[in-house]
Protein backbone atom coordinates (compact mmCIF):
# COMPACT_ATOMS: atom_id res chain seq x y z
CA UNK A 1 0.00 0.00 0.00
CA UNK A 2 2.82 2.36 0.93
CA UNK A 3 4.63 1.45 -2.30
CA UNK A 4 1.50 2.21 -4.31
CA UNK A 5 1.16 5.64 -2.71
CA UNK A 6 4.85 6.33 -3.32
CA UNK A 7 4.50 5.36 -6.98
CA UNK A 8 1.45 7.62 -7.44
CA UNK A 9 3.31 10.45 -5.74
CA UNK A 10 6.30 9.98 -8.02
CA UNK A 11 4.07 10.00 -11.10
CA UNK A 12 2.36 13.17 -9.84
CA UNK A 13 5.74 14.87 -9.37
CA UNK A 14 6.82 13.90 -12.88
CA UNK A 15 3.57 15.23 -14.34
CA UNK A 16 3.96 18.47 -12.36
CA UNK A 17 7.48 18.86 -13.69
CA UNK A 18 6.34 18.17 -17.26
CA UNK A 19 3.38 20.57 -17.16
CA UNK A 20 5.37 23.37 -15.52
CA UNK A 21 8.08 22.86 -18.14
CA UNK A 22 5.51 23.18 -20.94
CA UNK A 23 4.29 26.44 -19.37
CA UNK A 24 7.85 27.77 -19.58
CA UNK A 25 8.12 26.67 -23.22
CA UNK A 26 4.92 28.54 -24.05
CA UNK A 27 6.22 31.66 -22.32
CA UNK A 28 9.60 31.41 -24.06
CA UNK A 29 7.93 31.27 -27.47
CA UNK A 30 5.96 34.44 -26.71
CA UNK A 31 9.02 36.18 -25.23
CA UNK A 32 11.13 35.22 -28.25
CA UNK A 33 8.46 36.63 -30.57
CA UNK A 34 8.58 39.90 -28.65
CA UNK A 35 12.38 40.04 -28.81
CA UNK A 36 12.34 39.54 -32.59
CA UNK A 37 10.26 42.73 -32.84
CA UNK A 38 13.60 44.50 -32.53
CA UNK A 39 14.14 43.86 -36.26
CA UNK A 40 11.10 46.04 -36.98
CA UNK A 41 12.95 49.04 -35.56
CA UNK A 42 13.01 51.32 -32.52
CA UNK A 43 9.41 52.53 -32.57
CA UNK A 44 7.86 49.13 -33.31
CA UNK A 45 9.79 47.46 -30.50
CA UNK A 46 8.98 50.15 -27.95
CA UNK A 47 5.33 50.16 -29.03
CA UNK A 48 5.21 46.40 -28.40
CA UNK A 49 6.78 46.87 -24.94
CA UNK A 50 4.27 49.62 -24.13
CA UNK A 51 1.35 47.50 -25.36
CA UNK A 52 2.31 44.74 -22.93
CA UNK A 53 2.10 47.19 -20.03
CA UNK A 54 -1.37 48.48 -20.94
CA UNK A 55 -2.87 45.29 -22.38
CA UNK A 56 -6.40 44.70 -21.09
CA UNK A 57 -7.05 48.23 -19.83
CA UNK A 58 -9.39 49.31 -18.33
CA UNK A 59 -10.38 45.80 -17.16
CA UNK A 60 -6.81 45.23 -16.04
CA UNK A 61 -4.64 47.86 -14.35
CA UNK A 62 -1.41 49.02 -15.97
CA UNK A 63 1.09 46.14 -15.98
CA UNK A 64 -1.79 43.83 -15.00
CA UNK A 65 -1.08 41.25 -17.71
CA UNK A 66 2.62 41.27 -16.88
CA UNK A 67 1.90 40.57 -13.21
CA UNK A 68 -0.49 37.74 -14.09
CA UNK A 69 2.27 36.21 -16.20
CA UNK A 70 4.87 36.76 -13.48
CA UNK A 71 2.74 35.06 -10.82
CA UNK A 72 2.05 32.12 -13.15
CA UNK A 73 5.75 31.76 -13.94
CA UNK A 74 6.76 31.97 -10.27
CA UNK A 75 4.25 29.25 -9.38
CA UNK A 76 5.49 27.12 -12.30
CA UNK A 77 9.13 27.68 -11.25
CA UNK A 78 8.47 26.69 -7.63
CA UNK A 79 6.56 23.59 -8.79
CA UNK A 80 9.32 22.68 -11.25
CA UNK A 81 12.13 23.05 -8.70
CA UNK A 82 10.18 21.28 -5.93
CA UNK A 83 9.40 18.33 -8.19
CA UNK A 84 13.02 18.13 -9.32
CA UNK A 85 14.39 18.15 -5.76
CA UNK A 86 11.91 15.51 -4.56
CA UNK A 87 12.48 13.24 -7.56
CA UNK A 88 16.26 13.56 -7.24
CA UNK A 89 16.11 12.72 -3.52
CA UNK A 90 13.95 9.66 -4.20
CA UNK A 91 16.24 8.44 -6.95
CA UNK A 92 19.28 8.77 -4.68
CA UNK A 93 17.60 7.03 -1.76
CA UNK A 94 16.49 4.18 -4.00
CA UNK A 95 20.07 3.59 -5.12
CA UNK A 96 21.47 1.51 -2.26
CA UNK A 97 24.94 1.04 -3.77
CA UNK A 98 26.97 3.36 -5.91
CA UNK A 99 28.12 2.25 -9.32
CA UNK A 100 31.76 1.20 -9.42
CA UNK A 101 32.03 2.60 -12.94
CA UNK A 102 29.56 5.24 -14.03
CA UNK A 103 28.42 4.59 -17.59
CA UNK A 104 26.65 7.07 -19.82
CA UNK A 105 25.84 4.61 -22.56
CA UNK A 106 22.66 5.62 -24.37
CA UNK A 107 22.34 8.99 -22.61
CA UNK A 108 22.69 12.29 -24.45
CA UNK A 109 24.84 15.24 -23.42
CA UNK A 110 21.69 17.29 -22.81
CA UNK A 111 20.31 14.67 -20.42
CA UNK A 112 23.62 14.46 -18.50
CA UNK A 113 23.78 18.25 -18.07
CA UNK A 114 20.15 18.87 -17.12
CA UNK A 115 20.93 19.59 -13.47
CA UNK A 116 23.81 22.01 -13.98
CA UNK A 117 22.18 23.52 -17.04
CA UNK A 118 19.13 24.30 -14.94
CA UNK A 119 21.30 25.96 -12.28
CA UNK A 120 23.07 28.04 -14.96
CA UNK A 121 19.72 29.13 -16.41
CA UNK A 122 18.48 30.11 -12.95
CA UNK A 123 21.53 32.32 -12.32
CA UNK A 124 21.20 33.85 -15.77
CA UNK A 125 17.52 34.58 -15.12
CA UNK A 126 18.47 36.64 -12.06
CA UNK A 127 20.97 38.70 -14.07
CA UNK A 128 18.55 39.05 -16.97
CA UNK A 129 15.87 40.47 -14.67
CA UNK A 130 18.34 42.87 -13.07
CA UNK A 131 19.48 44.03 -16.48
CA UNK A 132 16.16 44.42 -18.29
CA UNK A 133 13.31 44.41 -15.75
CA UNK A 134 13.96 45.06 -12.07
CA UNK A 135 16.87 47.44 -11.73
CA UNK A 136 17.42 48.31 -15.40
CA UNK A 137 21.13 47.72 -14.85
CA UNK A 138 22.84 48.94 -17.98
CA UNK A 139 26.52 47.94 -18.13
CA UNK A 140 27.18 50.39 -20.96
CA UNK A 141 28.92 53.52 -19.59
CA UNK A 142 26.87 55.63 -22.04
CA UNK A 143 23.74 54.78 -20.08
CA UNK A 144 21.41 56.71 -22.37
CA UNK A 145 18.99 53.87 -22.99
CA UNK A 146 17.96 52.94 -19.46
CA UNK A 147 14.44 54.40 -19.91
CA UNK A 148 14.07 53.10 -23.46
CA UNK A 149 13.56 49.33 -23.98
CA UNK A 150 15.03 49.32 -27.51
CA UNK A 151 18.10 51.37 -26.62
CA UNK A 152 18.61 49.39 -23.42
CA UNK A 153 18.67 46.16 -25.43
CA UNK A 154 21.04 47.53 -28.07
CA UNK A 155 23.41 49.16 -25.56
CA UNK A 156 23.60 45.93 -23.56
CA UNK A 157 24.43 43.68 -26.52
CA UNK A 158 26.88 46.14 -28.07
CA UNK A 159 29.23 44.89 -25.35
CA UNK A 160 30.87 41.66 -26.51
CA UNK A 161 31.01 40.12 -23.03
CA UNK A 162 27.31 40.73 -22.46
CA UNK A 163 26.53 39.00 -25.75
CA UNK A 164 28.93 36.20 -24.78
CA UNK A 165 27.15 35.59 -21.46
CA UNK A 166 23.78 35.63 -23.21
CA UNK A 167 24.89 33.16 -25.90
CA UNK A 168 26.35 30.76 -23.32
CA UNK A 169 23.02 30.91 -21.49
CA UNK A 170 21.22 30.12 -24.76
CA UNK A 171 23.40 27.04 -25.23
CA UNK A 172 22.41 25.88 -21.73
CA UNK A 173 18.77 26.71 -22.48
CA UNK A 174 18.83 24.82 -25.76
CA UNK A 175 20.26 21.69 -24.14
CA UNK A 176 17.75 21.93 -21.30
CA UNK A 177 14.86 22.31 -23.74
CA UNK A 178 16.11 19.44 -25.90
CA UNK A 179 15.98 16.84 -23.14
CA UNK A 180 13.16 18.54 -21.23
CA UNK A 181 10.80 18.39 -24.20
CA UNK A 182 11.54 14.69 -24.72
CA UNK A 183 11.12 13.97 -21.01
CA UNK A 184 7.82 15.87 -20.79
CA UNK A 185 6.40 14.01 -23.79
CA UNK A 186 7.52 10.71 -22.28
CA UNK A 187 5.89 11.55 -18.94
CA UNK A 188 2.63 12.56 -20.64
CA UNK A 189 2.49 9.28 -22.59
CA UNK A 190 3.49 10.43 -26.08
CA UNK A 191 6.39 7.99 -26.53
CA UNK A 192 4.62 4.62 -26.51
CA UNK A 193 5.79 3.51 -29.94
CA UNK A 194 9.05 3.68 -31.88
CA UNK A 195 7.54 6.26 -34.24
CA UNK A 196 6.25 8.43 -31.42
CA UNK A 197 9.63 8.25 -29.67
CA UNK A 198 11.32 9.40 -32.87
CA UNK A 199 8.84 12.27 -33.14
CA UNK A 200 9.44 13.23 -29.53
CA UNK A 201 13.20 13.37 -30.11
CA UNK A 202 12.67 15.47 -33.24
CA UNK A 203 10.34 17.77 -31.29
CA UNK A 204 13.04 18.22 -28.68
CA UNK A 205 15.51 19.35 -31.34
CA UNK A 206 12.99 21.67 -33.00
CA UNK A 207 11.99 23.34 -29.73
CA UNK A 208 15.63 23.75 -28.65
CA UNK A 209 16.88 25.14 -31.95
CA UNK A 210 13.93 27.45 -32.64
CA UNK A 211 13.75 28.98 -29.16
CA UNK A 212 17.45 29.18 -28.28
CA UNK A 213 18.33 30.19 -31.85
CA UNK A 214 15.60 32.82 -31.95
CA UNK A 215 16.81 34.39 -28.73
CA UNK A 216 20.46 34.24 -29.85
CA UNK A 217 19.67 35.98 -33.13
CA UNK A 218 19.04 39.31 -31.41
CA UNK A 219 22.37 39.78 -29.52
CA UNK A 220 24.35 38.46 -32.49
CA UNK A 221 22.65 40.97 -34.79
CA UNK A 222 23.37 43.82 -32.39
CA UNK A 223 27.02 42.84 -31.99
CA UNK A 224 27.44 42.61 -35.77
CA UNK A 225 25.85 46.02 -36.28
CA UNK A 226 22.75 44.73 -38.06
CA UNK A 227 20.57 46.19 -35.31
CA UNK A 228 21.66 49.65 -34.17
CA UNK A 229 20.34 52.64 -32.27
Amino acid sequence: MKGSRSTRSTVALKITMAVSGLIFIGYLVLHMYGNLKVFAGHDAFNEYAHHLRVFGEPMLPENGLLWVMRVLLIVALVAHLYSFVKLTARAQSARTTKYVVKKNKGSSLSSRTMRWGGVAILFFLVWHLLNFTIGKVNPNPDGTGTADPYNLLVESFELWWMTGIYLLAMVALGMHLHHGTWSAMQTLGFTNTARSRARAKAAGWVVAIVIAGGFALVPISVLLGIVTK
